[in-house]
């Protein structure tokens, strides 16, 4: 089978393209880097894939950026999807969107939208953040030695693990939205930003920070970790860290 990967330089587009060729099925990476521009829609080539994987990112908190992206993005894999009578679409969306419809949320709740509404045959998996969420959040806001997170509950998933379900998903008919997936266990934001720091060997202090607004509340209340029916991963953040480069010795 062909699957086109979207997005398969990216967190957890490498780990899709691994498992699909773990697998045996050929992956066809529809990348920067490989002559594509899914934003415009130039070099979009379908032809003989069977089904496409969407694990597309774009790095920003603007919800009017994220919109123009996820849109332009959908839009186009879909009209070339038509076009070329691909038989499925998988898209990984986020656990609780709908909570928290604000900022980088926004172009997902868009790109579900517009998956609903499609002629092409569509999965939407929504996953939790991954463990490699910690690190992200380390870079966004800092003052001095400071780096300041947000108070959040959140239940990080395992790239890889997210990667193989999307992929077992793609090899069976396209079923709608399907029951989220999330880690095995809730952790701190601010826990696991100490623990990476810790483990790494950077410098600095963590502050955890409320955020302001709906999304901020968002956060707090546990609306973006999974509920009742989801599936779990296995690989807790401890492990994930673990596995990490770890602080030089010496």
């Amino acid at each position: 089978m062909r699957i086109a990967v979207a997005g398969g330089t990216g967190t957890v587009g490498r780990h899709v393209v691994d498992v699909v060729t773990e697998q045996g099925h050929e992956p066809v990476l529809l990348t920067r880097s490989s002559g594509v521009d899914l934003v415009s829609g130039q070099g979009l080539p379908l032809e003989g894939v069977d089904v496409v994987i969407d694990v597309t990112s774009v790095m920003t908190q603007k919800a009017d950026r994220s919109r123009a992206f996820f849109g332009a993005v959908t839009r186009n894999l879909l009209a070339a999807e038509k076009a070329a009578g691909v038989g499925h679409h998988v898209a990984l969306s986020i656990v609780g969107i709908d909570a928290s419809p604000y900022g980088y949320y926004a172009g997902k709740v868009l790109q579900e939208q517009l998956l609903e509404s499609a002629d092409v045959p569509w999965t939407v998996l929504r996953a939790t953040q991954f463990h490699e969420f910690a690190s992200q959040v380390l870079g966004v806001a800092r003052i001095g030695p400071v780096n300041l997170v947000p108070v959040m509950r959140n239940e990080p998933v395992a790239a890889r693990e997210v990667a193989g379900h999307l992929v077992d998903l793609a090899l069976a008919p396209a079923a709608g939205r399907v029951p989220d997936l999330g880690g095995p266990r809730e952790e701190r934001m601010v826990d696991m930003a100490r623990a990476y720091l810790a483990h790494t060997g950077r410098r600095g202090f963590v502050l955890p920070v409320p955020m302001p607004g709906a999304g901020g509340k968002a956060m707090r209340n546990g609306a973006l970790v999974t509920g009742p029916g989801a599936v779990h991963g296995r690989q807790t953040y401890a492990q994930w860290l673990a596995a990490q480069p770890a602080r030089p010795t010496g």
